[in-house]
C-alpha cells in the first residue's frame, strides 16, 4: 500500500519527508492540505492531527505526525533499501540523533523565525520584525560556527555518511538561502557553504523541489 503524506508539498516539514521518502526509493501519494484556507484545523483533520499541523503519514492503518517522527520510522523501516540514513553502529546513531537534536533546537526555531519574519509576514501583508531578524542572525551566526568547526573535521554532520542529520537541514536552510535571502551565513564559512552544495544537489532533494515548483 503507498504511503500517504499529508501537507502542502512547498512547505518546510512535508519536505523534509518528501525528501527522505525519494532518498528510499518509496513510493508516496502526496494529500494537499491547504493552509491558507485553514484545512489544517478543521474537525475531520484534528482527528489525523491533534494539533493541526503538517504533514502527517499515514501507512496502511499506521498514522504519525511530527516530521522527525517520521523520517526515523521511514529510515528503519526501509533501513535496507537505499542509502544507509541511520549510521551504523550504536555510537554513529546517536551521533545522528545529537545532529537531529540540535537542528531542531538550535538551527530550525531560529531560521523559523527569520523566514516568519522577513518573508512569511509579508506576504500577509504585515510588517517584519526586523530587530527581531537580527537577533536571530547574531544566534544563527553562532550555530554555523560550530558547523563550521565539525563540517571542517567531517563531510557531513554526522560523519563522513549522508544521514537524516543533513536531510533534516534541507527544508530550512532553503528558505534561509533563497526566500530569506541570507545566503551570506552559509557562503563566508567554507566548510559549511561545501556542505550545502554537497547536500541540496543531492537527486532526491532537486526532486522535491521540482515537486514545490
Amino acid at each position: 500500500m503507498v504511503m500517504k503524506v499529508y501537507g502542502p508539498v512547498r512547505a518546510a516539514c512535508p519536505q523534509r519527508v518528501l525528501a527522505c521518502l525519494l532518498e528510499k526509493g518509496v513510493e508516496f501519494e502526496v494529500v494537499h492540505v491547504d493552509l491558507d484556507s485553514g484545512e489544517h484545523k478543521r474537525p475531520d483533520f484534528l482527528l489525523r492531527h491533534p494539533f493541526g499541523q503538517v504533514p502527517i503519514i499515514e501507512d496502511g492503518d499506521f498514522r504519525l505526525f511530527e516530521s522527525r517522527a517520521i523520517i526515523r520510522y521511514i529510515a528503519v523501516k526501509y533501513e535496507e533499501q537505499g542509502p544507509n540514513l541511520l549510521g551504523k553502529s550504536l555510537e554513529e546513531k546517536a551521533v545522528v540523533d545529537q545532529w537531529l537534536e540540535v537542528e531542531a533546537h538550535n538551527f530550525n526555531e531560529l531560521v523559523f523565525t527569520m523566514v516568519m519574519q522577513l518573508v512569511i509576514l509579508p506576504r500577509m501583508g504585515e510588517r517584519g520584525d526586523l530587530a527581531l531578524v537580527d537577533a536571530c542572525e547574531r544566534k544563527l551566526e553562532k550555530v554555523f560556527d560550530v558547523y563550521e568547526q565539525r563540517l571542517s573535521k567531517s563531510r557531513y554532520l554526522a560523519g563522513d555518511l549522508f544521514t537524516l542529520a543533513d536531510l533534516s537541514h534541507l527544508p530550512a536552510t532553503r528558505y534561509l538561502v533563497n526566500e530569506a535571502g541570507m545566503r551570506h551565513l552559509i557562503v563566508e564559512r567554507k566548510s559549511v557553504n561545501a556542505w550545502w552544495e554537497d547536500i541540496s544537489n543531492r537527486a532526491a532533494w532537486k526532486k522535491v523541489m521540482e515537486l514545490a515548483s
